[in-house]
């Protein structure tokens, strides 16, 4: 039997119901260890310099200090941590906000026990954790509405996009370009009949390419930078 390290979590929420419920179900988890929780982001603040966590969870609307306030103020100090945003409701803009501002996760307060935990468990894999919903909101805002707020990385010139486009081999395009348009793996494993293990490879291989962080930043990187697919159909 493999012995795994727990993660290391802290919980920042400003309902103590709540932020109890969450404690509880990682601690009782084998994949996490709460290190830490506190009722307001200026209270955790105010704890730092604290040993970085693998996991930080934060609450989107807090008195004094919202979750996103402080997403700004923590992304740079803590590079390394996964930081996911908790929320009572789902709208793109504050969506796309947490997403480009380096959360790696935006999830609904009422999700089931089971499926945070499986969300979570993705984000210390490298994924983001977003629900059903959200990531259909994303989506469709990308395609109706252009909604990207850009993050630096992927706010590049034109000249310094198309020397990245340079990079990408056709299979990679096409990747992004599926990707773009909302498609999940396994969607785009079968629009293009190869496996599911060669798109992760496709999608690592864009990421690296263009410097970005996560399949949400390269939807917005596509959107914003529409030349690129010009020369398909």
């Amino acid at each position: 039997m493999n012995s795994v390290t727990p993660a290391k979590a802290i919980v920042v929420d400003d309902h103590p119901l709540f932020r109890r419920g969450v404690v509880e179900l990682l601690s009782e988890s084998k994949e996490f260890e709460v290190v830490s929780s506190f009722g307001s982001a200026v209270d955790l603040i105010a704890a730092m310099p604290i040993t970085a966590p693998d996991l930080l969870l934060l609450d989107y609307q807090m008195p004094e200090m919202s979750g996103i306030e402080a997403l700004k103020i923590l992304r740079p100090q803590l590079p390394q941590s996964k930081i996911v945003m908790l929320t009572v409701s789902m709208d793109s803009h504050s969506l796309l906000e947490a997403i480009t501002l380096g959360a790696d996760g935006y999830l609904l307060k009422d999700t089931e026990s089971e499926q945070i935990l499986k969300q979570l468990a993705s984000v210390m894999q490298g994924k983001i954790a977003i629900n059903e919903s959200g990531i259909t909101l994303l989506a469709q805002s990308i395609r109706s509405n252009g909604i990207s707020p850009n993050p630096p990385e992927a706010d590049m010139q034109n000249d310094e996009a198309l020397e990245a486009l340079k990079e990408l081999t056709e299979r990679e395009r096409q990747t992004l370009k599926l990707i773009s348009k909302g498609l999940s793996n396994k969607l785009i494993a079968r629009e293009l009949g190869i496996s599911d293990g060669t798109v992760k490879v496709y999608v690592k291989n864009l990421l690296r390419k263009l410097g970005l962080r996560s399949r949400l930043e390269l939807a917005a990187w596509s959107h914003n930078h529409s030349f690129a697919h010009s020369d398909e159909n």
